[in-house]
Order: structure tokens, then C-alpha cells, then sequence
């Protein structure tokens, strides 16, 4: 296994250290959680976080207008209860504690126990689950994927413009309800961990459906021209809305090139354009990765003048672009 790691017993601390060098603006308590170093005075706080292997997310979103706290677990693994619990207790100043959480058992087990925790020493919090996975079919077994960074600014933007937490809640239940993504895969992602892949792919084969932690797909299928992979993708987003104006986010699952998602982009656009689907707004980068995955998610959203707005809003995050 080649990787750029000293110890991989020590990818996540050492990985948060060199974090905060890059970033002046974070500090990191109790070991795995990222908060604002300059904590903000009023405002509903937003905390989100999971395991590690998904950067930027989430410790890359905690800045001015996105998180005030991320809560890292070790690779592909959710955070502890006691962890989150700090990240809530840090970043509280009165005015409520909001948590964003990925549909996985263990992040919602977690995350819904330190909320509980919270609550008894008198914290207001209150909590979303993100489920914008398309390749599950049960809405209530829907992973969160890259759609969650999109929560994340519209909750943040929310909260930017003073918000209470009920209305916070209540605005990005709404919004959700008609976020879609799902993502594909050319090949899978190596832990660093354990030293193995996630799932085997032959040269001429790719993974449409694939979960961000290196899970296999919905679907194996023979390896296709980038225009027809976009389409395959669209057909399985276009079963959950018939919108004709839309939020459009191309994301790279973490080793494909930036050169490839404009190739992708290119592609998308112009199916989006052959079927008669106004782009209100284009989001294309790295947001949600699978550490070295190879490959792309789509994610839409029905178009919003308040979600525009949010998404165009200023933040100190350099990853959401």
C-alpha cells in the first residue's frame, strides 16, 4: 500500500494538525473536534461532522457562513457521542445548536445520544438528517452524500442572517425535500486503515450508485463514454423530480482530476440543456470525497431565490467554491 501517511494509527491526528496550519482561522479541542477559533456571539451554532476520508467535509466547511463545528471520527467511522457533545458545548451561545446529520446508523445513533446529553444540561438543540442518495430506493434508508454541503451553506446562510432554530429546521426540511444525488465510480477508494479497497472493478467495468465509503453501487456495468455515464446518472435523478430549473452540483469523489469534472461538466450541461433544464446555478469541485475514488456524484436541487442566495453568499470556507 503506497500512501502519503507516517502511521496510519495516526491518520486522523495528524491530519487535523497539519489542518490547523493550513487554517488559522480553526482551532481543535478535545482531540478530534474542529471549531471557529473565534467563536461567534449570537446566531444559532451549526455542528456536523462523521468519519474522516470525505475532506473537505466536513472540518473544511467550519468557517464564517458554513460550521462553527465538525466532529472527526477516524476513517469511515462516526465520531463519538462525548465527542459530538463537546463540539455542541463549545460552540453554544444561547441561541440553539444545530445539528447536520448523514443518513448512517452510526452517525444518527451518535449524533441524536449527544444531543439528548446536551438537552439534559439545558442546551436548546435540535437536529436534520440529510438523505439525498437516490441509489437507495427506501427514502428513509437514503444515505447522505454530497448533497449534506449544500445543507450546510443554506443552514449557515440561514443562520448568517439571524434565523431562529425552529425556522432553521423547518426552511432546510423544506429544501431537502427536493435534494437528489447520486455517484458513480471508474475505481474504488483504498482505506488507508486496513489497506484494502472498498470493491473490486475490472478495467472495463464501473459502479454507478456508489456510497462514500467506498460501497459498491446499485448497478456494475460495462465502463462508458463520459457523455452517456452523465446520462445514466440523470436518468436515476430525473425518476424524483420533473423540475425544469434546477441547482446543478458536479462533485469529484477525491482522485479525479479537475481537468475530468470539466470534461464531466461539459457534458452535463449540455444534457441538462437537451432536456429542456434551465441551470439557475453551477457548483463544480471536490466537496464530498471518498478519499481516492475515482469518479463523480451529481446532486440537484429544484431551483430557490432564498437558496441562490445562499449559495452566492460570502464565506470563509476556500473549499466551497
Amino acid at each position: 500500500m503506497k500512501k502519503l501517511i507516517n502511521d496510519k494509527e495516526r491518520f486522523l491526528s495528524d491530519m487535523l494538525d497539519g489542518l490547523k496550519q493550513r487554517d488559522p482561522h480553526i482551532e481543535i479541542i478535545e482531540d478530534t473536534v474542529v471549531v471557529r477559533k473565534e467563536k461567534k456571539s449570537s446566531g444559532v451554532a451549526l455542528v456536523s461532522g462523521g468519519g474522516s476520508g470525505h475532506e473537505p467535509a466536513h472540518a473544511g466547511y467550519v468557517s464564517q457562513g458554513m460550521l462553527d463545528g465538525a466532529v472527526c471520527g477516524e476513517v469511515f467511522t462516526s465520531p463519538t457521542p462525548d465527542k459530538v457533545l463537546a463540539a455542541i458545548k463549545a460552540v453554544d451561545n444561547g441561541d440553539g445548536v444545530l445539528l447536520i446529520i448523514k443518513n448512517y446508523s452510526g452517525d444518527v445513533m451518535n449524533f441524536e445520544m449527544a444531543q439528548e446529553m446536551a438537552e439534559a444540561e439545558g442546551h436548546h438543540v435540535a437536529s436534520v438528517v440529510v438523505r439525498d442518495d437516490v441509489a437507495i430506493d427506501n427514502e428513509e434508508q437514503r444515505r447522505g452524500v454530497a448533497g449534506t454541503v449544500v445543507v450546510h451553506k443554506y443552514a449557515g446562510y440561514l443562520a448568517e442572517q439571524g434565523a431562529s432554530l425552529d425556522d432553521i429546521v423547518k426552511k432546510v426540511k423544506e429544501m431537502m425535500s427536493t435534494l437528489y444525488s447520486i455517484g458513480m465510480a471508474i475505481h474504488p477508494c483504498l482505506v488507508p486503515t486496513t489497506g484494502e479497497y472498498g470493491f473490486d472493478l475490472a478495467e472495463d467495468e464501473m459502479e454507478i450508485g456508489i456510497g462514500i465509503h467506498g460501497e459498491k453501487g446499485i448497478s456494475r456495468e460495462k465502463s462508458a463514454s463520459v457523455d452517456k455515464i452523465v446520462n445514466r446518472l440523470l436518468d436515476e435523478l430525473f425518476k424524483h423530480t420533473d423540475s425544469s430549473r434546477l441547482i446543478v452540483m458536479v462533485n469529484g469523489m477525491g482522485a479525479t482530476p479537475e481537468s475530468e469534472l470539466s470534461i464531466v461538466t461539459k457534458y452535463v450541461m449540455e444534457a441538462l440543456d437537451d432536456r429542456g433544464i434551465t441551470v439557475s446555478k453551477l457548483l463544480v469541485g471536490d466537496y464530498m470525497t471518498a478519499l481516492d475514488m475515482q469518479g463523480f456524484s451529481l446532486t440537484i436541487l429544484d431551483e430557490d431565490d432564498e437558496v441562490l442566495e445562499a449559495l452566492d453568499a460570502d464565506t470563509g470556507s476556500k473549499y466551497f467554491k
